[in-house]
């Protein structure tokens, strides 16, 4: 689904675009710890912006990273 030039991705497509398991992603959604997503009545939709900024949030320099050390640096 596209509007002004936004292309909404549905469950299967977002999970598919991350790598992750449709399932994981809905998990992710009902605890509150996934990517923003949109609700149009019954339907969940994802913009693919929000999803490269929620991976964005999750880079790590080593398992031990907490999510601090990369504050501040450059892609």
């Amino acid at each position: 689904m596209t509007a002004n030039g936004t292309r909404y991705l549905n469950t299967h497509q977002a999970a598919e675009y991350l790598g992750l398991s449709p399932r994981t992603l809905d998990r992710y959604r009902v605890k509150g710890s996934g990517p923003v997503y949109l609700k149009f009545g019954g339907r969940v939709r994802y913009v693919t912006e929000d999803l490269e900024a929620w991976a964005e949030a999750r880079r790590r320099t080593s398992t031990s990273d907490d999510g601090t050390a990369l504050t501040g640096a450059s892609r």
